[in-house]
């Protein structure tokens, strides 16, 4: 039977301390991290087996469309095989249709398991979210780079600027007066929320309303903390996010492209298997003969090779009428559409996804991430001059956090009175964001508005 959570939100500091059986100085000792670790586990996401190739390969072959395909192919062996006997052809002339079905099918199965792989290990890659290393009290010192995944409920964790919570934790002390978090990687929210240590009144809450807690995967872009580990692993609430998402693809649905091909095939097959029926039976009387006697039908003579030439006849029309070549040209059409959407960074699991998208007529949508960046950029910015009762302002030009981009309007160097170097002083020094570099691209750490001003 699954534990039920300790809700920590509701209680104070000092009954959540006691519950675990922690203090704030010193942390857990060995014994403890061992009993608790074979009680909860890892601190780790669970890697769901993901489908082996074998079965992604039978997957590209459930489709009405496909299976048709398939007997078209055997049927056509047959008749070659059959034909070449008679003809006393040989070689591969006389399988050059099967072979080119087979060929369509396989080359279908390659893009679809291809297409599929790779999203596979797109997904695989959003779980980086959550943190690798955590500072936290252990025997009464400070572990600076302990492995998150070590990290057990009862844990106390130190938090900074630009610290990515690793598991959901309690706030039990605010070393800093404001200490502000940024959720977005789990309720879309583009503001950082303010935390507390005050507890909440009520077991169940949403989420948001949580402002004594923060949540695994979220970062710290303002203060710094001291918190209490509460749940960890799959316990998380982004654990119970991939939980819900992995339920989630369980339980596919057809795109209506697929359930549109399904139809035309089954429509197909009762077409084409009432129209060689028809073929084969008008020919009757071509290997099934008979004399009327008395008004009754006597001395039936049946020709068994006749029967079976107007059957390949029959058969060699349902190949006919049968488009090999659709398959081929929808596999081809969704992967040049996967691959556009590919390039504008959107992740395409299945190629009929993409159809899906065609047929969408609404779409609701955040802006956070879509119309924003969450980024700030300073535009202008004014300060008094040589005398209190002038004023000067000077225009900002850029707006990403690169130094080189754009710059300050009509500066020189020389100018800098003492007012500019306050301005200057505070904007670097009473600031607790960073601006790093990765390759081409300036990110920020901490509030969005602290690192513009850096």
């Amino acid at each position: 039977m699954e534990e039920k959570p300790f809700p920590a939100w509701s209680w104070p500091v000092d009954q959540c301390l006691k519950e675990y059986n922690v203090r704030l100085d010193k942390g857990l000792n060995s014994y403890e991290v061992e009993e608790r670790r074979e009680r909860y586990g890892w601190n780790e996401l669970e890697k769901e087996s993901g489908k082996p190739l074998w079965r992604l390969v039978l997957e590209q072959f459930d489709d009405m469309l496909v299976k048709i395909l398939l007997v078209a192919a055997l049927v056509s062996f047959v008749l070659a095989y059959f034909h070449a006997e008679e003809s006393g052809e040989s070689g591969f002339t006389a399988y050059v249709e099967p072979l080119v079905i087979l060929l369509i099918l396989i080359l279908n199965a390659i893009v679809g398991v291809w297409q599929e792989s790779n999203a596979e290990k797109a997904l695989e890659a959003l779980k980086n979210m959550q943190s690798e290393q955590a500072k936290v009290f252990r025997d009464g010192y400070l572990v600076p780079d302990l492995p998150a995944r070590e990290l057990v409920p009862g844990d106390i964790v130190e938090l900074r600027v630009g610290d990515k919570a690793p598991a959901d934790m309690r706030v039990a002390e605010l070393k800093t007066s404001t200490l502000r978090v940024e959720e977005s990687s789990l309720t879309g929210e583009c503001m950082p929320v303010l935390k507390s240590t005050a507890p909440l009144f009520g077991d169940d809450c949403e989420l948001q309303a949580k402002e004594c807690m923060i949540f695994s995967g979220t970062t710290v872009v303002n203060g710094r903390c001291i918190c209490i580990v509460v749940s960890t692993g799959m316990q998380t609430e982004i654990g119970k996010i991939q939980t819900q998402i992995h339920e989630a693809s369980l339980e596919e649905t057809d795109t209506p492209l697929k359930r549109k091909l399904d139809e035309f095939g089954e429509k197909l097959t009762v077409a084409i298997g009432f129209i060689c029926l028809l073929v084969w039976v008008i020919n009757y009387k071509y290997f099934l003969s008979y004399e009327i006697v008395n008004g009754w039908p006597t001395n039936f003579q049946f020709s068994f090779e006749k029967c079976t030439y107007y059957f390949k006849i029959a058969v060699a029309l349902a190949v006919a009428a049968i488009p090999e070549g659709l398959p081929a040209v929808i596999t081809t059409c969704l992967a040049l559409g996967t691959r556009k959407m590919a390039q504008k960074n959107a992740i395409v699991r299945k190629l009929p996804s993409v159809e899906t998208l065609g047929c969408t007529t609404v779409i609701c949508s955040d802006k956070t991430g879509t119309l924003t960046t969450n980024q700030m950029s300073v535009s202008e910015f004014f300060s008094l001059g040589g005398k209190t009762t002038t004023s000067r302002t000077f225009k900002v030009e850029g707006s990403t956090y690169n130094p080189k981009d754009g710059g300050i309007v009509d500066w020189s160097y020389y100018n800098m009175d003492s007012n500019l170097q306050a301005l200057a002083e505070i904007c670097a020094v009473c600031n607790d964001s960073g601006v790093s570099c990765n390759g081409y691209i300036f990110r920020a750490t901490g509030m969005p508005t602290e690192a513009a001003l850096k």
